[in-house]
């Protein structure tokens, strides 16, 4: 029988927890001090998780984290943590953990449950709806460019129109996911681009780009440079609707790798709305592996 205790002290837990994350991203590829960033990020939201010991006949098989908190009016519950050791899987512990997560999060409130998967869990999740992924890979070498296909800086003339759909694709992109209302989703937009490129296309260290073939234009770039030590992160490459399924989304990753390498940098990252099949397929083909996924359901769950 699966029986669950919260720990007063959880030093032991975040030390494991940690030990994990660093094991897994530095699996995809990125480098010591990268990981170190995005830890230092996960340290300081941990702050008010509740964490419990899962034991089976008073042996421990491992933690579960909760927090509950208001998320743009609503209250959402996160499994910020759910680890079943090696030796106790397959006896269905994850599964009542899961559960009791829940369950927990549901009777103090929560209307929605958010948990951030950063390695295999099975069926486990299946209900549950993917919101995004952050997907990265290590470049070691320049990428061999599409015949044709010619990436150039975005003119100060072709930026206002770009910005615009940007927007516009970026609210469309969170509604789809299910992460925000429309409404909510605009009021991110404003705020999210007004943060990321105050100086328009002089922001220092982005790259804006421009893809052509022929001469005329295909798709559009938009890349930060040491978003992590080390790392790009590819806010989007995009390839215009009637351009597509001739092979240009891999000519659009390919110049984003080069332009990561130009700028110093040894790993891309994305982020892929759910929702968005096609381009999580594109990433897999192009080695970019899943360094974690958001996903929630509704509370309570229905009983199906």
């Amino acid at each position: 029988m699966t029986e669950f205790s919260l720990l007063g002290e959880n030093s032991e837990w975040q030390r494991d927890f940690e030990r994990r994350l660093r094991a897994s991203y530095s699996a995809v590829g990125l480098g010591a001090a990268a990981v170190e960033h995005m830890l230092e990020d996960v340290r300081a939201g941990i702050g008010d998780w509740t964490v419990a010991e899962i034991a089976d006949a008073g042996t421990r098989v491992g933690y579960v984290a909760v927090v509950v908190a208001d998320d743009n009016g609503t209250l959402a519950g996160r499994i910020g943590d759910l680890c079943v050791d090696t030796l106790h899987t397959g006896r269905g512990h994850e599964r009542a953990a899961r559960d009791w997560a829940e369950g927990w999060c549901a009777e103090r409130g929560a209307r929605r449950l958010d948990i951030r998967l950063t390695g295999p869990v099975g069926e486990l999740f299946d209900a549950y709806c993917v919101r995004g992924q952050l997907r990265a890979r290590r470049i070691s070498s320049p990428p061999e460019p599409l015949d044709g296909v010619i990436a150039r800086p975005m003119t100060q003339a072709e930026y206002p129109e770009w910005f615009a759909s940007e927007k516009v694709a970026y609210v469309g992109d969170i509604v789809r996911a299910g992460a925000l209302s429309p409404e909510e989703a605009v009021r991110k937009s404003d705020s999210d681009f007004a943060k990321l490129i105050p100086e328009g296309l002089a922001t220092p260290d982005n790259s804006f780009l421009v893809l052509e073939v022929a001469g005329e234009r295909i798709g559009t770039g938009w890349l930060k440079h040491g978003y992590l030590p080390g790392v790009t992160y590819g806010y989007s490459l995009y390839i215009q609707e009637e351009h597509r399924g001739k092979g240009y989304g891999r000519a659009a990753m390919a110049a984003g790798e080069q332009a990561t390498l130009a700028a110093g940098d040894s790993a891309l990252m994305f982020t892929v709305w759910g929702g968005n099949e096609v381009a999580m397929s594109l990433y897999t083909s192009a080695g970019y592996e899943v360094i974690q996924e958001s996903r929630f359901i509704e509370l309570p769950r229905s009983a199906a």
